[in-house]
């Protein structure tokens, strides 16, 4: 069986950093594969000061073939996803294209927020980091908010996990790894 594959999506300023380093630490360990990427290339600058080196930006995966190789996505979040990734339509077009092949969709805190506004949430259970703005936008795009630390919605249209923040980060890793390992064996089983 192959290995999975996972598209990280962060913001190029402000990040969080434990939601993007802890999954993708568990991914990697796992043996997947692990691609990040942002809405431009170069340095992105985390929160609490890491620095990650961006090769590949959300154009370079959306105008590709390769997109249907990836098995998740998970959208990271803090104070940058806010400006950079909330309205982003490249963004939204991309999770909507991912749920449509049945990827599992995931985010953790604020990025939340994407997932809504690309209309991925409506009708399901998450969770979010709890701020007026975020709340307000899974009010508008009827979300069930669950205040969770971590969310899994399994519908016929496909798995969503949400999470509340960074102290959530191992348990959303581990959540995402189950959901994606389950679809590998429903896959092998068609």
């Amino acid at each position: 069986m192959t290995q999975p594959r996972v598209l990280m999506v962060i913001a190029p300023d402000q990040f969080r950093d434990e939601e993007l380093f802890v999954p993708r630490t568990a991914f990697l360990e796992a043996g997947w594969s692990v691609d990040t990427v942002s809405t431009q290339a170069g340095a992105a600058l985390g929160m609490l000061g890491a620095t990650e080196v961006v090769q590949k930006t959300l154009s370079d995966v959306s105008n590709t073939s390769g997109l249907n190789t990836y098995q998740a996505v998970v959208v990271v979040g803090g104070m940058g996803s806010i400006g950079f990734l909330w309205e982003n339509q490249q963004l939204h077009q991309l999770l909507k294209q991912l749920a449509s092949q049945k990827a599992v969709i995931s985010a953790i805190c604020l990025s939340g927020v994407v997932l809504a506004k690309a209309g991925l949430l409506s009708g399901r259970k998450a969770t979010v980091w709890e701020a007026p703005e975020s709340l307000e936008a899974y009010r508008q795009s009827g979300v069930t908010y669950t205040a969770e630390s971590v969310t899994v919605d399994d519908s016929a249209s496909g798995t969503v996990i949400t999470a509340n923040g960074p102290d959530a980060a191992a348990e959303f890793a581990r959540a995402i790894e189950l959901a994606v390992k389950n679809q590998f064996a429903q896959k092998s089983v068609c």
